[in-house]
């Protein structure tokens, strides 16, 4: 009977220290009880000493406490930048779509466009640093269409902007560099002897970047092209055009593109 007791009360104490252990998140928690700008106070402290992980722990539970509040919409954008600054750009332009879908009305909706750009343009420095290379026809440039939708969304919507002039400096490299892209991949289709595919390149990058330096590139591939498929008329209404608008122009020369100039996006 005594054994039968004993073991009875092992169990029990057992139990006891179980459930000890095993406290839910709010009674280990130690914000439980905060206000939601205690929380949010908490949080810039963590982000302001660079504790980016901390941080978004601490705007998630003011999101799951106060979802309603001022304080949680400004977490889901505090939450992106974190991501941001801790080189996770895929979850910050994740947290950066939620808050533009949820609050499209926002104050603060200009600075989530240019962040969303200027992730996205961060994302895009790869590709903008390799474009005088010979892969580069091969290389995806994505990043820096998104980065420069981005941006022309927010000069468009919120033109009084403070972020809209650097967002307007950001777009002129990034169309250089997509038009530069543009003038790469013709080469690499003349240079293959994919004339046909050449021209077309050139043409496409007229009609999308017409207000770039590599127009002159363009052209000059183009005429060079239609001269090797036998099109007398398009290579003549080429060159017309590239000599009208370049009179000095050298991008007859089947060798043109070897100039580093060229790959300067502006």
């Amino acid at each position: 009977m005594n054994q039968i007791l004993t073991r009875i009360l092992a169990v029990a104490c057992l139990a006891l220290f179980i459930t000890g252990c095993s406290a839910t998140p709010d009674e280990q928690d130690l914000t439980r009880g905060w206000s939601a700008e205690k929380i949010y106070s908490e949080a810039k402290d963590e982000q302001a000493a660079k504790n980016y992980d901390r941080s978004n722990k601490l705007f998630e539970k003011l999101e799951a406490r106060f979802p309603y509040g001022r304080y949680a919409q400004q977490a889901q954008l505090e939450i992106a930048y974190n991501y941001y600054k801790d080189m996770e750009p895929a979850l910050a332009l994740v947290a950066i779509d939620r808050f533009v879908k949820q609050n499209p009305t926002h104050p603060s909706m200009d600075y989530a466009l240019y962040l969303r750009g200027l992730v996205a343009f961060n994302e895009a420095q790869g590709f903008m640093s390799q474009l005088a290379r010979q892969d580069m026809s091969e290389r995806d440039p994505k990043n820096a269409k998104e980065s420069f939708e981005s941006y022309q969304e927010l000069v468009n919507r919120f033109p009084d902007s403070k972020y809209a002039q650097d967002a307007h400096l950001r777009m002129g490299y990034l169309i250089g560099a997509l038009a530069t892209h543009e003038l790469h991949v013709a080469r690499y289709y003349y240079k293959r002897g994919a004339f046909l595919a050449a021209a077309n390149r050139g043409k496409l990058l007229i009609e999308t970047y017409g207000n770039t330096k590599q127009v002159e590139g363009a052209l000059g591939i183009m005429a060079l092209a239609y001269d090797k498929l036998g099109m007398t008329q398009l290579r003549d209404d080429a060159k017309r055009t590239l000599f009208k608008n370049y009179p000095d122009s050298k991008a007859m020369r089947e060798d043109f593109l070897s100039d580093p100039w060229w790959w300067s996006p502006i």
